[in-house]
Protein backbone atom coordinates (compact mmCIF):
# COMPACT_ATOMS: atom_id res chain seq x y z
CA UNK A 1 0.00 0.00 0.00
CA UNK A 2 1.58 3.52 -0.93
CA UNK A 3 1.97 6.46 1.39
CA UNK A 4 0.01 9.41 1.13
CA UNK A 5 1.60 12.80 0.85
CA UNK A 6 -0.38 16.04 -0.17
CA UNK A 7 -3.66 14.08 -1.35
CA UNK A 8 -1.60 12.19 -3.31
CA UNK A 9 -0.85 8.38 -3.14
CA UNK A 10 2.59 7.30 -3.73
CA UNK A 11 2.79 3.78 -5.80
CA UNK A 12 5.70 0.98 -4.97
CA UNK A 13 7.22 1.64 -8.29
CA UNK A 14 7.15 5.84 -7.22
CA UNK A 15 8.99 5.39 -4.25
CA UNK A 16 11.54 3.22 -6.03
CA UNK A 17 11.73 6.18 -8.72
CA UNK A 18 12.32 8.60 -5.71
CA UNK A 19 15.03 5.97 -3.93
CA UNK A 20 17.19 5.84 -7.11
CA UNK A 21 16.84 9.14 -7.98
CA UNK A 22 18.29 10.29 -4.60
CA UNK A 23 20.45 7.47 -4.52
CA UNK A 24 22.27 7.71 -7.86
CA UNK A 25 20.47 10.54 -9.94
CA UNK A 26 21.27 13.37 -7.58
CA UNK A 27 24.66 11.90 -7.07
CA UNK A 28 25.53 11.98 -10.83
CA UNK A 29 23.60 15.38 -11.66
CA UNK A 30 25.22 17.03 -9.06
CA UNK A 31 28.97 15.26 -8.14
CA UNK A 32 29.27 13.66 -11.40
CA UNK A 33 28.03 16.09 -13.79
CA UNK A 34 28.15 19.64 -12.25
CA UNK A 35 31.04 18.43 -9.71
CA UNK A 36 29.55 19.77 -6.48
CA UNK A 37 32.05 18.92 -3.65
CA UNK A 38 34.76 17.45 -6.19
CA UNK A 39 38.17 19.23 -7.44
CA UNK A 40 38.17 19.28 -10.85
CA UNK A 41 40.76 22.14 -12.00
CA UNK A 42 42.87 24.32 -10.84
CA UNK A 43 43.14 28.22 -11.93
CA UNK A 44 42.41 28.72 -15.66
CA UNK A 45 45.23 31.68 -16.10
CA UNK A 46 47.57 29.75 -13.97
CA UNK A 47 50.74 27.19 -15.90
CA UNK A 48 50.20 24.31 -13.90
CA UNK A 49 48.04 21.27 -14.93
CA UNK A 50 47.50 17.88 -12.56
CA UNK A 51 48.11 14.61 -14.50
CA UNK A 52 46.33 12.04 -12.61
CA UNK A 53 46.92 8.20 -13.14
CA UNK A 54 43.88 5.09 -12.37
CA UNK A 55 43.72 1.98 -11.54
CA UNK A 56 47.57 1.23 -10.60
CA UNK A 57 49.93 0.30 -9.51
CA UNK A 58 50.79 -1.82 -12.13
CA UNK A 59 54.55 -3.56 -12.60
CA UNK A 60 53.78 -3.82 -16.75
CA UNK A 61 53.59 -0.51 -17.26
CA UNK A 62 53.55 2.09 -13.91
CA UNK A 63 57.15 2.00 -14.30
CA UNK A 64 57.43 3.86 -17.69
CA UNK A 65 54.86 6.03 -16.95
CA UNK A 66 57.31 6.76 -13.20
CA UNK A 67 59.96 6.84 -16.35
CA UNK A 68 58.35 8.98 -18.62
CA UNK A 69 57.44 12.08 -16.09
CA UNK A 70 61.20 11.62 -13.66
CA UNK A 71 63.01 12.05 -17.80
CA UNK A 72 60.89 15.38 -17.87
CA UNK A 73 60.87 16.59 -14.29
CA UNK A 74 57.01 16.93 -14.36
CA UNK A 75 55.21 15.31 -11.40
CA UNK A 76 51.79 13.60 -11.13
CA UNK A 77 49.20 12.03 -8.37
CA UNK A 78 48.25 7.73 -8.95
CA UNK A 79 45.05 7.04 -7.75
CA UNK A 80 45.51 3.49 -6.24
CA UNK A 81 43.89 0.18 -5.79
CA UNK A 82 44.55 -0.91 -2.34
CA UNK A 83 44.76 -4.39 -3.48
CA UNK A 84 47.19 -3.78 -6.38
CA UNK A 85 49.18 -1.62 -3.97
CA UNK A 86 49.39 -4.56 -1.18
CA UNK A 87 50.62 -6.41 -3.91
CA UNK A 88 53.35 -3.86 -5.33
CA UNK A 89 54.29 -1.84 -2.61
CA UNK A 90 57.70 -1.71 -4.18
CA UNK A 91 56.12 0.88 -6.64
CA UNK A 92 54.09 2.65 -4.06
CA UNK A 93 57.51 3.63 -2.59
CA UNK A 94 58.79 4.64 -5.77
CA UNK A 95 55.99 6.83 -6.54
CA UNK A 96 56.25 8.77 -3.42
CA UNK A 97 60.03 8.64 -3.34
CA UNK A 98 59.84 10.50 -6.83
CA UNK A 99 57.96 13.16 -5.65
CA UNK A 100 54.78 12.39 -6.77
CA UNK A 101 51.28 11.98 -4.83
CA UNK A 102 49.27 9.55 -4.28
CA UNK A 103 45.28 8.92 -4.00
CA UNK A 104 42.24 6.38 -3.11
CA UNK A 105 40.92 4.88 -5.94
CA UNK A 106 39.68 2.26 -4.09
CA UNK A 107 39.97 -1.38 -2.89
CA UNK A 108 37.77 -3.15 -5.19
CA UNK A 109 37.09 -2.00 -8.09
CA UNK A 110 33.43 -1.77 -8.87
CA UNK A 111 31.20 0.91 -10.12
CA UNK A 112 29.29 2.56 -7.58
CA UNK A 113 26.06 1.90 -9.11
CA UNK A 114 26.18 -1.94 -8.85
CA UNK A 115 27.79 -2.07 -6.22
CA UNK A 116 25.52 -3.44 -2.26
CA UNK A 117 25.51 0.17 -0.67
CA UNK A 118 27.11 -1.20 2.65
CA UNK A 119 30.21 -2.06 0.60
CA UNK A 120 29.74 1.21 -1.65
CA UNK A 121 30.34 3.14 2.01
CA UNK A 122 32.85 0.81 3.65
CA UNK A 123 35.51 0.42 0.40
CA UNK A 124 37.02 3.97 0.76
CA UNK A 125 37.40 3.90 4.03
CA UNK A 126 39.41 0.67 3.94
CA UNK A 127 41.26 1.11 0.83
CA UNK A 128 42.46 4.80 2.59
CA UNK A 129 43.47 2.54 5.52
CA UNK A 130 45.28 0.26 3.85
CA UNK A 131 47.23 2.79 1.69
CA UNK A 132 48.14 5.00 4.88
CA UNK A 133 49.50 1.57 6.49
CA UNK A 134 51.76 0.73 3.27
CA UNK A 135 53.05 3.87 2.59
CA UNK A 136 53.05 5.32 5.87
CA UNK A 137 51.59 9.15 5.02
CA UNK A 138 48.69 10.69 5.02
CA UNK A 139 46.25 10.49 1.84
CA UNK A 140 43.72 13.05 1.30
CA UNK A 141 42.09 12.45 -2.15
CA UNK A 142 40.06 9.84 -3.57
CA UNK A 143 38.59 9.18 -7.15
CA UNK A 144 35.64 6.32 -7.44
CA UNK A 145 36.30 3.44 -10.53
CA UNK A 146 35.02 5.18 -13.35
CA UNK A 147 34.43 8.67 -11.34
CA UNK A 148 30.74 7.22 -10.46
CA UNK A 149 28.94 8.47 -7.24
CA UNK A 150 26.48 6.89 -5.40
CA UNK A 151 24.78 8.08 -2.06
CA UNK A 152 26.44 5.39 -0.45
CA UNK A 153 30.07 5.58 -1.89
CA UNK A 154 29.42 9.96 -1.06
CA UNK A 155 29.02 8.88 1.99
CA UNK A 156 32.00 6.52 2.36
CA UNK A 157 34.32 8.87 0.98
CA UNK A 158 33.44 11.74 3.95
CA UNK A 159 34.06 8.94 6.42
CA UNK A 160 37.07 8.60 5.18
CA UNK A 161 38.23 12.31 5.55
CA UNK A 162 38.71 11.88 1.26
CA UNK A 163 38.13 14.74 -0.88
CA UNK A 164 36.50 13.63 -4.48
CA UNK A 165 38.60 14.24 -6.86
CA UNK A 166 37.08 14.80 -11.24
CA UNK A 167 38.91 15.81 -13.76
CA UNK A 168 38.23 18.38 -16.54
CA UNK A 169 40.22 16.17 -19.40
CA UNK A 170 39.92 12.44 -20.27
CA UNK A 171 42.40 11.26 -22.29
CA UNK A 172 40.17 8.28 -23.53
CA UNK A 173 43.33 6.16 -23.25
CA UNK A 174 40.58 3.60 -22.31
CA UNK A 175 38.51 3.48 -25.31
CA UNK A 176 38.39 0.92 -28.11
CA UNK A 177 40.83 1.76 -31.15
CA UNK A 178 42.22 4.23 -28.87
CA UNK A 179 46.34 5.11 -30.04
CA UNK A 180 49.48 7.08 -28.59
CA UNK A 181 48.83 9.89 -31.09
CA UNK A 182 45.30 10.34 -30.61
CA UNK A 183 45.38 10.44 -26.66
CA UNK A 184 48.20 12.76 -27.34
CA UNK A 185 46.75 14.87 -29.47
CA UNK A 186 42.92 14.96 -27.70
CA UNK A 187 44.63 15.99 -24.55
CA UNK A 188 46.89 18.96 -26.09
CA UNK A 189 43.62 20.16 -27.80
CA UNK A 190 41.70 20.32 -24.49
CA UNK A 191 45.04 21.44 -22.73
CA UNK A 192 44.13 24.64 -20.32
CA UNK A 193 45.46 26.14 -17.56
CA UNK A 194 44.62 24.15 -14.07
CA UNK A 195 43.67 21.11 -15.82
CA UNK A 196 43.00 17.63 -14.07
CA UNK A 197 43.65 15.07 -16.59
CA UNK A 198 42.77 11.49 -16.14
CA UNK A 199 44.68 8.71 -17.81
CA UNK A 200 45.66 5.00 -16.78
CA UNK A 201 48.68 3.28 -15.62
CA UNK A 202 46.80 0.09 -15.19
CA UNK A 203 43.88 -1.79 -17.26
CA UNK A 204 43.00 -1.49 -21.08
CA UNK A 205 44.58 2.66 -20.76
CA UNK A 206 47.83 1.09 -19.53
CA UNK A 207 48.13 0.00 -23.26
CA UNK A 208 48.49 3.20 -24.96
CA UNK A 209 49.64 5.48 -21.97
CA UNK A 210 53.30 4.59 -21.77
CA UNK A 211 53.68 4.90 -25.36
CA UNK A 212 51.91 8.51 -25.13
CA UNK A 213 53.24 10.19 -22.34
CA UNK A 214 56.53 11.31 -23.42
CA UNK A 215 55.16 13.35 -26.34
CA UNK A 216 52.53 14.64 -24.37
CA UNK A 217 55.24 15.90 -21.68
CA UNK A 218 56.75 17.32 -24.59
CA UNK A 219 53.78 19.11 -25.30
CA UNK A 220 52.77 20.29 -22.25
CA UNK A 221 56.33 22.41 -22.15
CA UNK A 222 56.35 23.57 -25.46
CA UNK A 223 52.98 25.06 -24.21
CA UNK A 224 54.37 26.96 -21.34
CA UNK A 225 52.65 24.11 -18.88
CA UNK A 226 54.19 21.88 -16.40
CA UNK A 227 52.29 19.03 -13.97
CA UNK A 228 52.15 18.88 -10.73
CA UNK A 229 50.68 16.65 -8.07
CA UNK A 230 47.26 18.00 -7.04
CA UNK A 231 48.34 19.18 -3.37
CA UNK A 232 50.80 21.74 -5.47
CA UNK A 233 47.79 22.40 -7.92
CA UNK A 234 46.17 24.18 -4.69
CA UNK A 235 43.13 23.78 -6.47
CA UNK A 236 39.62 24.33 -4.25
CA UNK A 237 36.15 22.17 -4.14
CA UNK A 238 33.28 23.22 -6.34
CA UNK A 239 31.09 24.95 -3.84
CA UNK A 240 26.86 26.11 -4.68
CA UNK A 241 28.33 29.52 -4.83
CA UNK A 242 30.45 27.58 -8.26
CA UNK A 243 27.95 26.20 -10.06
CA UNK A 244 25.90 29.43 -11.61
CA UNK A 245 29.49 29.88 -13.19
CA UNK A 246 29.63 26.05 -14.49
CA UNK A 247 26.32 26.25 -15.70
CA UNK A 248 26.81 29.41 -17.87
CA UNK A 249 30.38 27.71 -19.42
CA UNK A 250 28.49 24.89 -19.90
CA UNK A 251 25.87 26.72 -22.33
CA UNK A 252 28.53 28.76 -23.77
CA UNK A 253 29.76 25.19 -25.12
CA UNK A 254 26.51 24.12 -25.99
CA UNK A 255 26.21 27.17 -27.75
CA UNK A 256 29.62 27.09 -29.58
CA UNK A 257 28.65 24.01 -30.90
CA UNK A 258 25.66 25.24 -32.27
CA UNK A 259 26.80 28.11 -33.93
CA UNK A 260 30.14 26.79 -35.26
CA UNK A 261 32.43 28.84 -32.89
CA UNK A 262 35.85 27.23 -32.29
CA UNK A 263 38.89 28.33 -30.31
CA UNK A 264 41.91 29.55 -31.84
CA UNK A 265 44.49 27.15 -33.22
CA UNK A 266 41.56 24.60 -32.42
CA UNK A 267 43.04 25.12 -28.31
CA UNK A 268 40.40 25.10 -26.15
CA UNK A 269 42.05 26.91 -23.30
CA UNK A 270 42.62 29.69 -24.96
CA UNK A 271 41.56 33.19 -24.37
CA UNK A 272 39.59 33.52 -27.51
CA UNK A 273 36.67 31.64 -29.68
CA UNK A 274 35.88 32.50 -33.59
CA UNK A 275 33.22 32.36 -35.50
CA UNK A 276 33.15 33.38 -39.41
CA UNK A 277 29.57 35.12 -40.07
CA UNK A 278 27.79 37.97 -41.65
CA UNK A 279 28.19 40.95 -39.87
CA UNK A 280 24.52 40.79 -37.97
CA UNK A 281 23.74 44.26 -37.53
CA UNK A 282 22.98 47.31 -39.40
CA UNK A 283 23.48 51.21 -39.47
CA UNK A 284 26.49 51.46 -38.30
CA UNK A 285 29.75 53.03 -39.37
CA UNK A 286 33.32 52.98 -39.05
CA UNK A 287 34.72 55.77 -36.78
CA UNK A 288 35.61 57.60 -40.40
CA UNK A 289 32.15 57.68 -41.37
CA UNK A 290 32.50 54.34 -43.90
CA UNK A 291 29.33 52.36 -43.68
CA UNK A 292 29.52 48.92 -42.14
CA UNK A 293 26.98 47.24 -44.36
CA UNK A 294 24.75 44.35 -42.85
CA UNK A 295 25.95 40.62 -44.14
CA UNK A 296 29.75 41.85 -44.63
CA UNK A 297 31.82 38.71 -44.44
CA UNK A 298 33.46 39.29 -40.80
CA UNK A 299 35.05 37.14 -38.17
CA UNK A 300 33.60 37.81 -34.53
CA UNK A 301 35.38 37.05 -31.48
CA UNK A 302 34.34 35.50 -28.35
CA UNK A 303 36.27 35.97 -24.87
CA UNK A 304 36.65 33.04 -22.40
CA UNK A 305 34.51 34.09 -19.99
CA UNK A 306 36.02 31.49 -16.89
CA UNK A 307 39.66 32.79 -17.89
CA UNK A 308 39.19 35.81 -18.00
CA UNK A 309 37.70 36.22 -15.14
CA UNK A 310 40.99 34.82 -13.35
CA UNK A 311 43.28 37.05 -15.44
CA UNK A 312 41.14 39.70 -14.47
CA UNK A 313 41.49 43.22 -16.86
CA UNK A 314 44.66 44.36 -15.44
CA UNK A 315 46.43 40.85 -16.70
CA UNK A 316 44.19 40.19 -19.77
CA UNK A 317 46.02 42.73 -22.29
CA UNK A 318 49.36 40.88 -22.73
CA UNK A 319 47.57 37.40 -22.36
CA UNK A 320 45.71 38.70 -25.38
CA UNK A 321 48.53 40.37 -27.56
CA UNK A 322 50.12 36.71 -27.33
CA UNK A 323 46.63 34.93 -28.77
CA UNK A 324 46.10 37.52 -30.80
CA UNK A 325 48.72 35.84 -32.59
CA UNK A 326 46.68 32.54 -32.70
CA UNK A 327 43.85 34.12 -34.39
CA UNK A 328 45.67 35.93 -36.85
CA UNK A 329 47.34 32.22 -37.90
CA UNK A 330 43.53 31.05 -37.88
CA UNK A 331 42.55 33.82 -39.98
CA UNK A 332 45.59 32.94 -42.74
CA UNK A 333 45.20 29.16 -42.44
CA UNK A 334 41.30 28.28 -42.06
CA UNK A 335 39.54 28.75 -45.45
CA UNK A 336 36.58 29.34 -43.69
CA UNK A 337 37.51 32.11 -42.25
CA UNK A 338 39.52 34.17 -45.78
CA UNK A 339 36.66 36.61 -46.43
CA UNK A 340 36.60 37.81 -43.56
CA UNK A 341 37.02 41.58 -44.05
CA UNK A 342 37.34 42.54 -39.97
CA UNK A 343 37.67 40.89 -36.50
CA UNK A 344 35.04 42.71 -34.48
CA UNK A 345 32.95 41.89 -30.71
CA UNK A 346 30.42 42.73 -28.99
CA UNK A 347 30.91 43.95 -25.40
CA UNK A 348 31.45 45.75 -22.28
CA UNK A 349 35.25 45.93 -22.43
CA UNK A 350 36.08 48.65 -25.28
CA UNK A 351 38.45 50.81 -23.68
CA UNK A 352 40.33 47.92 -22.89
CA UNK A 353 39.86 46.91 -26.62
CA UNK A 354 41.26 50.20 -27.28
CA UNK A 355 44.58 49.51 -25.61
CA UNK A 356 45.04 46.55 -28.25
CA UNK A 357 44.08 48.69 -31.22
CA UNK A 358 40.75 48.59 -31.84
CA UNK A 359 38.44 50.85 -32.75
CA UNK A 360 35.00 51.63 -30.94
CA UNK A 361 31.84 52.25 -32.40
CA UNK A 362 28.49 52.89 -30.42
CA UNK A 363 25.60 50.83 -30.88
CA UNK A 364 21.98 51.01 -31.64
CA UNK A 365 19.93 51.56 -28.12
CA UNK A 366 17.96 48.60 -28.28
CA UNK A 367 21.14 46.40 -29.35
CA UNK A 368 23.11 47.96 -26.41
CA UNK A 369 20.01 47.28 -24.19
CA UNK A 370 20.37 43.60 -25.07
CA UNK A 371 23.76 43.15 -24.77
CA UNK A 372 23.79 45.02 -21.11
CA UNK A 373 21.80 42.72 -19.88
CA UNK A 374 23.55 39.56 -21.29
CA UNK A 375 26.41 40.77 -19.90
CA UNK A 376 25.30 41.92 -16.60
CA UNK A 377 23.95 38.36 -16.41
CA UNK A 378 27.12 36.80 -17.06
CA UNK A 379 29.03 38.86 -14.79
CA UNK A 380 26.96 37.55 -12.11
CA UNK A 381 26.86 33.98 -13.14
CA UNK A 382 30.63 34.28 -12.77
CA UNK A 383 31.05 36.23 -9.57
CA UNK A 384 31.72 39.21 -10.61
CA UNK A 385 29.85 43.18 -10.42
CA UNK A 386 28.45 43.91 -13.55
CA UNK A 387 30.04 46.69 -15.19
CA UNK A 388 28.85 50.36 -15.32
CA UNK A 389 30.40 51.04 -18.80
CA UNK A 390 27.99 50.06 -22.33
CA UNK A 391 28.78 47.53 -24.73
CA UNK A 392 29.93 48.88 -27.90
CA UNK A 393 31.58 47.17 -31.21
CA UNK A 394 34.87 46.66 -30.95
CA UNK A 395 36.29 46.35 -34.81
CA UNK A 396 39.60 46.36 -36.47
CA UNK A 397 40.22 45.86 -40.47
CA UNK A 398 42.07 42.34 -41.76
CA UNK A 399 44.60 44.37 -43.00
CA UNK A 400 45.08 45.97 -39.30
CA UNK A 401 45.13 43.04 -37.78
CA UNK A 402 47.24 41.05 -39.66
CA UNK A 403 50.03 43.59 -39.84
CA UNK A 404 49.76 44.25 -35.88
CA UNK A 405 49.22 40.41 -34.42
CA UNK A 406 50.72 38.06 -37.33
CA UNK A 407 54.26 38.25 -36.04
CA UNK A 408 53.68 37.81 -33.03
CA UNK A 409 55.09 34.91 -30.72
CA UNK A 410 52.48 32.24 -30.24
CA UNK A 411 54.26 29.90 -27.97
CA UNK A 412 54.60 29.29 -25.09
CA UNK A 413 51.05 29.61 -24.02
Amino acid sequence: MGRRRGGQRWTGPGLLAAGLFAYIGLPYLLVQRQGLGTVRQGRPSGERVALTFDDGPDPQHTPAVLDALKAADMRATFFLLSGAARRHPELVRRILAEGHEIGVHAARHRHAWVRPPWEAYHDPVQARRDLERLSGTPVRWGRPPHGAYSLANLLGLRRAGLTPVQWSIEGGDWERGAAPQGVKGRVLRELHGGAVIVLHDSGPGAQVTPAALPGLLRGLAERGFYSVTLSELDAAPVTRQHLPARLMAGLDRRLDRWLGIRPALGRQGGLFRLQPLGFPLGGLRWPDGTPIPRGTPALEFHVNNPLLVDLGLRRFPPRARREFGWVAQDWRGRPELEQAEFIYCLSVHGPVLERLGFLSVPLAPHDQKRLKLWSDLMHRAYGTQPRKAQPVLSIMSRDEFLNRFGRTVTEPG
